[in-house]
Parts: C-alpha cells; sequence; structure tokens
C-alpha cells in the first residue's frame, strides 16, 4: 500500500473542476459555437445552449477521463504531476465514474433536447478521443497527436449539426482546419517538453524520431495548414475581416515554424515556445473572426473579393 493510498487528502471543487481541463474544454466550447453560428438556419437559443453546454460537459468528460487512465504518466511528468489523481486527492476510480457519468449524461441530452446526429458525433468524439487515442493510440505511436486530433476537430461539426440536423462540406472543412493545427500545436509543445515526455515513455515524434525529424514535421504541417486556412473565404463562408485574420496569422504561423527548423538552442527551445503560443493565437483569431463576421453580418461581403 501506498503512501498516498494510507492518506488521501480530501478532494475540493476546484479539483474536480480540474480534471475537466478547462482551459481545452474552453477551447472546445469556442470551436463548437463557431459552428453553430455559421451553420444556416435559425436556432432557438435554448436548442444551442443545450447544444453548447453537452459540446462542453462531454469535453470535461473526456479530459476526467484522460487523466483517470492516464494517471501513471502524469505522475512522471512535471507538467502534469500536480493533476489531481498522481497527487492523489481524487481516487481513480472516483474520476472514471464522474467522467463516465458525464460522458452518458451530454449524450443524452443532446439526444433529448437536440438531435440524433449531434448527439451520434458527440458520442464519437469522446469515444474517439479515450478509446481510440487515449487508451489505443497514446502509448504506441507517434502519429498518436496526428490520428487522436480528430476528436479535437469535431466540435464546429457538432454544432452545425445541431442547428441543420444534417453536415455539410463547411463543417467538414473547419474540422480540418483544427485537424491539421493539431500536430504543429502539439509537436511544439513536445519539443520543449521532450524530457518530460521520455521519462514516461510516451512515444511522442521528438523522442521517437529526434527533434531535428519534428521540426521538419511542424513546417510541412504549417505549409499544409495556412493555405486550408484561407479557403472559407474562397468558398463564400467568409468574408474580408476572416480573410486579413487568416492570412495575417497565417504568415506570422509560417514564419514561426521557419524559425522552428532553424532552431539551434535544442536545450530551451525557445523557438517552440513561440510557436506553440502562436497556434493558439492562430485558432482564436480564425474562429473569431469566422463567428464576428456572422454574427454582423460581413460574411456577406465575400463577393466583393
Amino acid at each position: 500500500m501506498t503512501s498516498i493510498e494510507l492518506y488521501r487528502p480530501a478532494a475540493t471543487v476546484e479539483d474536480f473542476f480540474a480534471l475537466l481541463k478547462p482551459r481545452v474544454m474552453s477551447l472546445v466550447i469556442f470551436t463548437g459555437l463557431a459552428g453553430l453560428i455559421v451553420a444556416p438556419g435559425p436556432v432557438q437559443f435554448m436548442t444551442a445552449f443545450c447544444a453548447i453546454l453537452c459540446i462542453a460537459m462531454g469535453a470535461g468528460a473526456s479530459g476526467a477521463l484522460n487523466m483517470a487512465y492516464e494517471g501513471d504518466l502524469d505522475r512522471l511528468m512535471t507538467r502534469t504531476a500536480n493533476r489531481p489523481v498522481p497527487q492523489g486527492r481524487i481516487a481513480r476510480g472516483d474520476a472514471l465514474a464522474y467522467g463516465w457519468g458525464l460522458s452518458v449524461a451530454s449524450v443524452s441530452l443532446m439526444l433529448l433536447f437536440v438531435n440524433t446526429l449531434a448527439a451520434a458525433l458527440l458520442a464519437f468524439t469522446i469515444f474517439f478521443y479515450v478509446v481510440v487515442y487515449t487508451l489505443g493510440l497514446k502509448r504506441r505511436t507517434p502519429q498518436n497527436i496526428v490520428i487522436g486530433g480528430l476528436s479535437g476537430a469535431m466540435p464546429p461539426a457538432i454544432g452545425w449539426a445541431a442547428v441543420t440536423g444534417s453536415l455539410a462540406l463547411e463543417p467538414l472543412l473547419l474540422v480540418a482546419i483544427i485537424f491539421f493545427w493539431t500536430p504543429p500545436h502539439f509537436w511544439s509543445l513536445a519539443l520543449f517538453r521532450s524530457d518530460d515526455y521520455a521519462r514516461a515513455h510516451v512515444p511522442m515524434l521528438p523522442v521517437v524520431a529526434g527533434k531535428h525529424t519534428t521540426r521538419w514535421h511542424i513546417l510541412i504541417y504549417a505549409l499544409a495548414l495556412v493555405p486550408l486556412g484561407l479557403l472559407p473565404s474562397a468558398l463564400g463562408m467568409a468574408g474580408p475581416l476572416y480573410l486579413l485574420a487568416a492570412g495575417g496569422i497565417g504568415a506570422l504561423l509560417l514564419w514561426r515554424a521557419r524559425a522552428v527548423v532553424t532552431e539551434r538552442d535544442a536545450a530551451t527551445e525557445p523557438a517552440a515556445r513561440k510557436m506553440f503560443a502562436v497556434t493558439i493565437v492562430y485558432l482564436f483569431a480564425l474562429f473569431a473572426a469566422l463567428i464576428a463576421e456572422h454574427l454582423t453580418g460581413l460574411e456577406k461581403l465575400h463577393a466583393w473579393l
């Protein structure tokens, strides 16, 4: 019996909130809201509220289950060692019950108050993140982030489906943008946290293939991502504000990706740290511009482009 098992400090509300990965949840809510807002047709307030609530619950459930199943890994990594499960403030079984309970509740509410397709997509997203990524890919392949990124990319499609009850090219394009954004975002983190991943025996790309290969992979994905990020304007689903945001922040993203490739300070990885920050700004800028345009009607000006 370990010392943690002999004495487990009482869990607080903050601990259970931390299990939900609130920073990740906020991004999921934001991109899901974008899908809901850009979808054609009217949407009732309660439908929109229930859809966003269920997306948030589903994201939190996924985070809690991820922490429950990866408690042994989190304990070995500096970045995650203070999480509630590895610290013993919440038992693994309690985290599992919390996560699976939220999962069932989120999908059930989506099915009852929104529609079947939105519920099915939410269920798929939770399943993919927990079973395919966390249990299947994370410990086995350096492509864990690439394949597993599909789960984090799905919220715009769920938001769209909540309004229309169907899917179309537009939400799938938003899914593709997030999907191609995920690898350079997480590989940048992995570059300056590679010691953590090596200590936990997680086969992230810098650990398995080396930092040089990872740097080039970041640049390649950035080169694919930036043109993809411009497509909403080309297809008429976004207007001048979006085009300005996507072009400007896209150029900065490519500049930072090039700096990662030419990095010489492999100890502290300053270029990778800056790239990580820019990827966050990039995704926020694109979806914020998209939301702003559709709320103000500016997307209708795409014909002038």
